[in-house]
């Protein structure tokens, strides 16, 4: 499966496994291919406000 993965991303095996493992700290760009070799997007949308502050918001 690495291998197949790794010809997918275009990543070396040893990249994968190193990426991939518990001390792993992927880039963006690695985590992006990785992403799209599985057919998934990453996406960003901007965080909610939470109620009590837009409540506390609207009374000042």
């Amino acid at each position: 499966m690495a291998q197949a993965l790794a010809k997918k991303t275009g990543l070396s095996r040893e990249t994968l496994y190193r990426t991939l493992s518990a001390e792993g700290n992927p880039r963006l760009d690695t985590l992006d291919l990785l992403l799209r070799a599985f057919g998934l997007r990453l996406s960003v949308q901007p965080a909610q406000k939470s109620r009590a502050r837009r409540s506390a918001r609207a009374r000042t």
